[in-house]
């Protein structure tokens, strides 16, 4: 994952336009930045692609960017949806569109080689992408295979990406955006370099990100301009490439676009006749039969004297014996959830091994599958069954389980029930792979798929240092899947929030946590945690500041500065007493009402109401208290920095028989507390509380 730096555009944390809460960096480019977000009102996850500010006020980069936007016109599955442009507060033009998960085929390439099928399945969607943006009048330019993701890995979900506008590129590509190149040179067709932009030319960056995903490389288009157009002029060197794929690249990536596919469409008519010989194509084109076709009764006729010849002869019995279907590829797919029937499809060498495949899965996820198997010539080898069958039983520790395998390939996602089975799966289909040659591409969640409130409590409960840690997000007391998690509350140590990430990591899966802690000071919070069973009210504390008398809203004062702070009480609550204290960062507490020079502990008596509200002065002016030494004052000195906590304390009766002394430890409020709860709990109604942050 990309990792934040000091001078990225966006913070994770920050909300663009009251709605679009960034999580994290996706990339980064010469002109800007790609992050994930959650729409705050819906918990759609989209991505945001921001301008640099200097290209935010350049003509011809907001004219890339509006030209993206209209891409809002196109609803089709394989083209990612864009929702808004915009322009954040501080200057940087931005878009928004759906996050698409899963991995750029750019990535895929690298890590395994792709089977030419899986390949030509993936040219398939992408084409049904591009008649989708062509009808439109968009081409894409920028074509290539970091601007296609696979879908949760599913090459038939593959999804195309960045519309016309230069991005971070991959694998050594250069990206050049201006008046008249926009694209990367390994990819462009050759007419791209003289500025000249058709359809057909995303049909030729097509070709070459398949020959490229073949491969597993960038191709090589020469170290300087003269040579890049040199060789755009040939053809690409297909050599060694499948026949299968190898006919499909050449006609895409031909150098003259008049001997390409006329548009997407004839493309995509192509690529399913390979993929399908012998059907119609996507379109159900039929085909106009000729003159020698057209003589049904005649055709059958012969037919019939055919087989009365090879019934008199006795080969008969031979000819009724139909060949097997020929599978290529040979295949299998296992779709499996916990507690539901698998079902199991494809194909077999002979019907014995379909019963082993079929008790394998049986004995694996406690009951026999559903689903067809075809018995067909063209399995890969004679192992190949046992393999599968040993292939499948790592799967069954999986929650939901999703098995494509084509030949000796296979493409495995699900769900695990947490991160240590994810993690165990991955590593006994890794050995697989390995121990039997095989490649696969595995794309599993971390669970558990619901997730109880309750399964939390138990863990935070064992660290919580400074009071409750409260768990927000739950609906009906549980998560879903991909259900934010966010905790609040108090901590003592910072090193608390790695220790709570530690031991949430496998109980919560993939969700997302957010720890939205304040860290307070160990003072603070061994009383935070004598009243971890007393209610907090939502009764406010307002922060002042003494000279100029401006509301500080963040709490944070410096030295030199004099807080004042007022408790503000309903005037029903006249008759409640009060325990109003301040604990500081030496260990020590500041009794302040009531207190030695005055006794009163009852609201009423410290004020008198004004417009249905008592406000109690707890910290007064730096005049007040010269004028008047029973009326308590701060100021923040060198001496005396970090977090006060202010803490009032209702009760029906006053909380202690005699005033407490006005300077005492912590520890001794602490017990007297304890001693309180312990003996009177009902006598407390409950408590409020300010930080005062005392900075230099």
């Amino acid at each position: 994952m990309t990792q934040p730096l000091p001078g990225d555009i966006f913070d994770v944390g920050d909300v663009l336009n009251n709605t679009y809460e960034i999580d994290r960096i996706l990339g980064r480019g010469g002109t800007g930045e790609v992050y994930r977000a959650r729409n705050r009102i819906t918990e759609r996850l989209v991505a945001i692609k921001a301008l640099n500010r200097q290209f935010s006020g350049n003509a011809d980069y907001i004219e890339l960017m509006k030209r993206e936007e209209e891409m809002r016109a196109i609803q089709h599955d394989a083209v990612v949806r864009y929702t808004e442009c915009s322009l954040s507060d501080d200057g940087h033009v931005f878009l928004v569109m759906d996050y698409v998960e899963g991995s750029p085929l750019s990535d895929v390439m690298m890590r395994r080689r792709m089977e030419p099928r899986e390949l030509l399945i993936i040219g398939h969607r992408v084409a049904e992408g591009l008649v989708a943006t062509h009808a439109k009048g968009i081409i894409h330019r920028d074509l290539s295979p970091d601007n296609i993701i696979l879908r949760h890995g599913d090459p038939t979900k593959a999804t195309i990406i960045d519309f016309g506008i230069a991005k971070d590129t991959a694998v050594g590509a250069r990206t050049i955006v201006g008046s008249e190149f926009a694209g990367k040179y390994e990819y462009s067709a050759p007419e791209q370099l003289d500025g000249q932009v058709t359809p057909q030319s995303d049909l030729y960056a097509l070709g070459a990100t398949l020959l490229a995903a073949w491969r597993g490389e960038t191709p090589f288009t020469g170290a300087t301009p003269g040579e890049i157009i040199r060789r755009k002029q040939k053809p690409l060197d297909t050599e060694g490439v499948p026949d299968m794929l190898r006919g499909v690249v050449e006609a895409l990536t031909a150098p003259n676009p008049t001997n390409r596919p006329t548009d997407a469409d004839a493309a995509l008519d192509m690529i399913d006749a390979v993929l399908r010989p012998g059907q119609d194509t996507h379109n159900n084109i039929r085909k106009e039969r000729s003159p020698s076709k057209a003589w049904p009764f005649a055709t059958v006729g012969a037919a019939c004297l055919g087989l009365g010849a090879a019934w008199f002869f006795g080969v008969f019995d031979g000819l009724r014996r139909q060949p097997l279907p020929v599978a290529e590829p040979f295949t299998l797919e296992l779709t499996a959830a916990d507690g539901s029937t698998p079902t199991l499809t494809g194909h077999a060498p002979d019907p014995e091994t379909a019963e082993l495949l079929r008790s394998a899965i049986t004995a694996g996820f406690g009951q026999p599958p559903t689903g067809e198997i075809i018995i067909a010539t063209g399995v890969p080898d004679e192992a190949w069954d046992d393999e599968v069958g040993v292939l499948m039983e790592q799967t069954a520790a999986l929650e939901t389980t999703q098995l494509s395998v084509a030949d000796r390939s296979a493409i495995l996602s699900g769900l695990a029930a947490d991160i240590a089975t994810r993690t165990a799966v991955i590593d006994a289909v890794d050995a697989f792979a390995a121990a039997y040659d095989w490649r696969i591409s595995v794309n599993l969640k971390a669970g558990p798929l619901v997730l109880p409130t309750d399964a939390l409590r138990t863990t935070l409960s064992e660290v919580e240092d400074c009071g409750p840690l409260i768990i927000e997000g739950a609906t009906d007391g549980q998560f879903g899947l991909t259900d934010r998690i966010t905790i609040t509350g108090n901590l003592s140590e910072a090193e608390t929030r790695d220790i709570i990430t530690d031991k949430l990591e496998p109980l919560v899966g993939d969700r997302p946590v957010s720890l939205a802690t304040q860290t307070l000071n160990p003072a603070i919070c061994t009383i935070r945690r004598v009243l971890a069973e007393v209610p907090q009210l939502d009764v406010p504390l307002a922060l002042t500041d003494g000279q100029s008398g401006a509301r500080n809203l963040s709490g944070v004062f410096t030295v030199g500065q004099n807080p004042v702070v007022d408790l503000l009480i309903a005037q029903e609550y006249g008759s409640l007493s009060l325990q109003i204290f301040a604990i500081n960062n030496d260990e020590s507490v500041i009794n302040i009402v009531p207190n030695q020079a005055n006794q009163n502990a009852q609201i009423d008596r410290l004020a008198g109401a004004q417009d249905g509200f008592y406000r109690v002065r707890v910290l007064h002016t730096l005049a007040e208290n010269a004028a008047d030494r029973s009326k308590l004052a701060a100021e923040i000195t060198n001496d005396a920095l970090g977090k006060i906590e202010i803490i009032a304390v209702f009760s029906h009766e006053p909380l202690f028989e005699i005033v407490r002394p006005s300077r005492e430890s912590v520890a001794a409020m602490a017990e007297a507390l304890q001693t309180i709860l312990a003996q009177d709990f009902d006598n407390i109604i409950g408590f409020s509380s300010a930080i005062i942050d005392a900075r230099p």
